[in-house]
């Protein structure tokens, strides 16, 4: 196993969060390769996101994202465990990531749990419509139903919403992925998007 430095080691930290011991064990399994190693602990820590998912979060910041136009802007409350993790680097660079999102992608709620009952309603009726005027069975008519309003939530839903960096990951799985790595419940909690000459979301 490679010699890790101390510094080394709280260079990691400082920028994932992680322990101390994970991040020593991390770099040397990565031959002290940093990029390597937060991928490490990226893996290693995927699957505690759900066990965390309980904790309280009582720390955290509020991120902010104003576009290079000044026409729109965000602030968005995105909590953890402890005022450590809430500084360090990994932290809040997933902060500013969820406000661009939300700057560009402009979703209505949080998750598809938050999405009032009568808009759904009314987006399923809408859908149906649609299908039977395509001349689609009954049976098939609800099963394309259900795969729009899948759409629909990835359109609406800022955790289900493809990362506007990335399409190929959710805002979910980026929240998971950090959760693992820096070993912490984390939530996303409200927002608020200004846009010019609108009213706020």
């Amino acid at each position: 196993m490679a010699e890790i430095s101390a510094q080394a080691v709280k260079t990691l930290r400082d920028k994932t969060g992680a322990g101390m011991m994970d991040c020593k064990k991390a770099l040397q399994e990565c031959g002290g390769d940093e990029e390597k190693a937060i991928g490490w602990l990226r893996e290693k820590g995927l699957s505690k996101a759900q066990k965390r998912a309980g904790r309280a979060t009582s720390e955290g910041v509020v991120g902010s994202y104003i576009h290079s136009t000044g026409k729109i802007g965000v602030m968005v409350e995105v909590k953890c465990e402890t005022d450590f993790v809430a500084r360090s680097d990994r932290f809040l660079e997933f902060a500013k990531n969820v406000a661009m999102q939300i700057a560009a992608a402009n979703p209505v709620c949080l998750s598809a749990a938050e999405v009032p009952a009568d808009l759904l309603a009314k987006e399923r009726e809408i859908y149906k419509h649609q299908a039977m005027a395509e001349g689609k069975p009954e049976q098939i008519a609800e099963k394309i139903v259900d795969g729009r309003v899948k759409k629909f939530y990835k359109e609406i839903c800022l955790l289900e919403q493809p990362f506007i960096k990335d399409d190929k990951v959710s805002i979910q799985d980026l929240l998971n992925e950090l959760v693992g790595v820096i070993g912490e419940n984390v939530q996303i909690g409200r927002f608020v998007r200004f846009a010019l000459g609108e009213d706020a979301k």
